[in-house]
């Protein structure tokens, strides 16, 4: 059910405002004129939750849809209420498609409907919709968005399929290292009192075992807080920032976030500028989307640059966290005027690398990580095998 917020007359003919509960807005006219009350106009009430931003793939399922169906020659209203009435689409997703076609029924344009609903639709889509709409090229920008989106959607969930191996590996690593410190260590307490002397490690060892047994619920407590103060340190913008900067310039994650980077600014790009936009507002929108604070912020001054007159290709050159052969691929597309394909073909070429890379990555992060926590249980049977074994050969030079 959908809550609407109505203006009614009564009988007298005074106005009635009220909020009611409808299936669509004919059910509420038949619940209101059964009361007496004759409706004027109502408004859907948007929630909060439904405006929430749609992801990537359900992006891409909906332009490709929609541009298919235009295509095909049905009408928009009627190919929203298609989408609207699948199966197969998420309640939330259904509310929002719902408002859509109740907006363009009332004869609103399809981007501002998107506009209205908050932040359900990104930036990009939107501008690009209502660029269509001027050239009247509809069916082709919604497929040429369901593509894009589609690719962006690969690209986040292959990285996301790689970093769980590697984030499972680490939750093990811990778990194991908290098992030996608070079960297996705990069981040498009284033999290592009965010694005259330990090693420095195993005393360090033994004073961090009893430390977390004694006081767990103490460290898991501050351990939270520092997580969250980390957490909300990192939504100041200077942080912010600097930790973007950092993440461009380390040394194996660095390249592959820089070539991820430039790919989705790349993409981006080449959509916006094929759809007709300004190079400008192109850029402003491209840059938003790039999802890194400090490539954002040094774009204020590639438009400044643009707009004085200066080729796009040096103004990129100056860009600190793209890959540079980006720029000279701009430089090309400028020379020889064909700026979008040269974009398109930059950004196949660099989603290509992209996929290497993590592949690559991979490779060496697994061994790593098997390491790093062989290490850290070899030293601790060390610390534990040590002063075992120096007892023992005591033992054998008494006797």
């Amino acid at each position: 059910m959908k809550k609407f917020r109505f203006t009614a007359k009564n009988a007298e003919g005074k106005n009635i405002t009220g909020v009611r509960e409808a299936k669509d807005q004919s059910e509420l006219h038949d619940r209101l004129r059964e009361t007496g009350l004759f409706l004027v106009s109502c408004r859907e009430l948007q929630s909060d939750f439904a405006s929430k931003r749609i992801k990537e793939k359900y992006l891409a399922e909906f332009c490709r849809e929609l541009g298919t169906l235009l295509e095909a020659g049905v009408p928009l209203v009627r190919a929203l209420a298609i989408l609207t009435e699948e199966e197969n689409v998420k309640p939330r997703h259904r509310m929002v498609y719902g408002r859509l076609l109740v907006s363009v029924r009332q004869g609103e344009a399809l981007s501002d409907a998107m506009e209205s609903q908050k932040d359900a639709f990104p930036a990009l889509l939107v501008n690009m919709i209502r660029t269509a709409e001027r050239s009247g090229s509809m069916a082709q920008t919604c497929l040429q968005l369901g593509k894009y989106y589609d690719r962006e959607y690969r690209v986040k969930s292959k990285l996301k399929s790689t970093l769980a191996y590697p984030a499972v590996l680490g939750v093990l690593i811990v778990a194991v290292v908290v098992f030996l410190f608070t079960c297996v260590l705990p069981q040498f307490q009284v033999l290592f009192q009965a010694m005259e002397s330990l090693p420095w490690y195993t005393r360090f060892l033994m004073a961090l075992s009893d430390f977390l047994r004694n006081y767990w619920f103490q460290t898991f407590l501050a351990l939270a807080v520092l997580g969250e103060a980390v957490h909300l340190l990192f939504l100041l913008p200077r942080i912010r920032r600097e930790r973007d900067r950092w993440k461009l310039h380390l040394p194996v994650l660095g390249r592959l976030l820089r070539t991820i980077y430039t790919a989705r600014f790349a993409r981006t790009l080449s959509s916006l500028y094929t759809a007709g936009l300004p190079m400008i507002s192109a850029l402003q929108i491209g840059s938003r989307i790039i999802g890194n604070a400090y490539l954002e912020e040094q774009f204020v001054q590639v438009i400044e640059k643009v707009r004085a007159g200066q080729p796009l290709s040096a103004a990129l050159w100056a860009v600190d966290g793209f890959v540079k052969k980006f720029s000279s691929a701009v430089m090309i597309g400028e020379e020889t005027g064909k700026l979008d394909e040269m974009l398109e073909s930059m950004a196949e070429s660099l989603d290509y690398e992209a996929e290497q890379a993590i592949d690559r990555m991979m490779t060496l992060i697994e061994p790593a990580m098997i390491v790093m926590m062989a290490v850290i249980v070899g030293f601790i049977m060390i610390a534990v095998i040590t002063p075992i074994y120096g007892s023992y050969q005591s033992l054998g030079d008494v006797y």
